[in-house]
């Protein structure tokens, strides 16, 4: 069925404050040229509670504190562009040089590790297979953890069910290894890498649940920050920063850069990659901007 937003009585005024609402509480931004967007993928939810326009829906959400509404929003606005092995030089350098040191430092305690957010499981999951792959499951205890703010995503994250595109990037032989045939176009993670991840639902704009989580020296935090606005990213920046401990390393997408904004981390080369590293000292101001490979980079 095609729901046409003209019969919900959406107006470019009531989309505005929707746009607001979503930026507030999800941290998405759209800005005027995306309201279209923005309705449409909206509209279903509106028809789906029997509502007559975007602005009863817009009053819904923001009153109600409901928090599973709030998660199909999500599920609505979400684009799970993701694959295995995706970036996969940034994920090396981590495994090959910075969990070597973590584990060395943790002397026998636990190492976590946090990717948020997960969509639907590819990037922890290809990071507990290049773990598995260098056989640190078997020496050290880590542990490995991935949220969303989509519920949608992390059932299927849960599911382990991952069709042809998942696995464009994908070694055929780690596809022989850790999947197996489950119908047509499809394939099923295996239950021993399954147990290596733990997922749950989280909003990174939730200061709570953040600082529950990113209590770890390493986050995954990659190709989110491209939806968010300069003021978001350098809040949930520094609200991660305040709970990691020193030193930590936060890994952004190839896309995403901190140069410009206040932040504790410092860009390093670390094992041929670019990762996001706070060593305690801390750093009040942005750096200054020169045309060096980092800043290409990043």
């Amino acid at each position: 069925m095609e729901f046409r937003v003209e019969s919900l009585g959406i107006a470019g005024g009531v989309t505005h404050v929707f746009a607001e609402l979503v930026r507030e509480r999800l941290g998405l931004v759209y800005d005027q040229a995306r309201y279209a967007q923005l309705a449409d993928r909206l509209a279903p939810l509106v028809v789906a509670r029997g509502l007559g326009s975007l602005m009863d829906y817009y009053y819904v959400l923001k009153y109600s504190g409901d928090a599973a509404e709030w998660g199909r929003v999500m599920d609505a606005l979400a684009i799970p562009e993701t694959y295995f092995w995706r970036e996969i030089d940034q994920v090396r350098a981590v495994v090959d040089h910075v969990v070597p040191e973590l584990v060395k430092e943790a002397r026998g305690q636990t190492v976590r590790i946090w990717s948020v957010p997960c969509s639907t499981g590819e990037e922890p999951l290809t990071l507990a297979m290049m773990l598995d792959q260098r056989g640190w499951f078997e020496r050290a205890s880590i542990e490995i953890l991935g949220s969303d703010a989509s519920p949608a995503a992390l059932e299927k994250a849960k599911a382990g069910l991952y069709g042809g595109r998942a696995f464009r990037s994908l070694p055929p032989e780690l596809k022989e290894r850790y999947f197996e045939p489950a119908g047509a176009q499809t394939w099923r993670l295996s239950a021993a890498l399954r147990r290596r991840v733990q997922f749950d639902c989280v909003n990174l704009l939730d200061a709570t649940q953040v600082a529950a989580r990113a209590r770890v020296p390493v986050i995954f935090c990659r190709n989110v920050f491209i939806y968010f606005a300069a003021a978001g990213i350098e809040r949930i920046v520094n609200r991660l920063a305040d709970a990691m401990p020193s030193p930590a390393y936060l890994c952004l997408g190839a896309a995403e850069s901190l140069l410009r904004l206040k932040t504790p981390f410092e860009l390093r080369e670390i094992g041929g990659a670019f990762v996001y590293v706070k060593d305690g000292a801390g750093r009040t101001q942005p750096p200054a901007l020169t045309l060096g490979t980092a800043e290409r980079v990043s």
